[in-house]
């Protein structure tokens, strides 16, 4: 039997949660992250917020990393002022999730960054963010869609070849490009929805949209591919 990588991605933490008779403290997951995770043929590890130089070790113990989507990025972390539309920061997830991206990109371990992660990967190399748009996330707490259009010769196009129909659900989004980076799909008003890195930098890919909420694994299976 062959043996399936294992797959790290990261989680929220809230100061409550409720499940049977109990109110406390939790770190979570939608359970629709290690579905698709599993779906593509990995093992999910749940990576709660830790102190960031706990970074390098967690990321040598994984065979790929994906960044979850959640809160809003803090604009401290690239140089901007707060917009009264930017939500609340969550400074220990941003601390943690920077400190595994650069712990993976540095490694050269396959990541996979989804929405929020997306805009992390490009805070982390230097980028900054809108942090505000229309039309991206159409009613509160539900998931909407929209098509996205990939740009021929990257590795988002190699996986996706045709422009598809994505769960979205976000109000900010890329800026000024981080690094190195390079801008692999757009949705139809002009946003980047998907961004990468060269091959010879390794295999990094963000997407602004949650793949976990919709039924096409093929992104999922290429991290997992690639962790293999």
């Amino acid at each position: 039997m062959a043996v399936r990588p294992l797959i790290g991605v990261s989680t929220y933490l809230e100061t409550g949660a409720r499940w049977g008779v109990w109110e406390l403290a939790a770190a979570l997951l939608p359970a629709a992250y290690p579905r698709l995770v599993q779906g593509a043929g990995g093992l999910t590890a749940m990576l709660p917020p830790d102190a960031p130089q706990h970074a390098e070790a967690t990321v040598a113990r994984l065979d790929g990393l994906v960044i979850a989507g959640g809160p809003d990025v803090d604009p401290a972390r690239y140089g901007a002022e707060r917009s009264p539309r930017t939500g609340p920061p969550a400074p220990e997830r941003d601390a943690w999730e920077l400190a595994l991206i650069e712990a993976a990109l540095a490694a050269r371990v396959p990541v996979l960054a989804v929405c929020r992660g997306m805009q992390l990967l490009n805070v982390a190399l230097g980028g900054t963010l809108v942090q505000h748009l229309d039309g991206h996330a159409e009613t509160v707490g539900v998931f909407g869609g929209h098509p996205v259009k990939p740009v021929p010769g990257t590795r988002y196009a190699g996986i996706v070849p045709e422009e598809l129909m994505v769960p979205t659900y976000h109000h900010q989004a890329v800026e000024r490009l981080g690094d190195r980076l390079v801008p692999s799909a757009y949705a139809a008003d002009g946003t980047v929805e998907a961004v990468e890195l060269p091959a010879e930098r390794g295999w990094a890919l963000g997407v602004q949209w949650h793949p976990e909420m919709g039924e096409d694994l093929r992104v999922m299976r290429a991290l997992v591919t690639a962790a293999c």
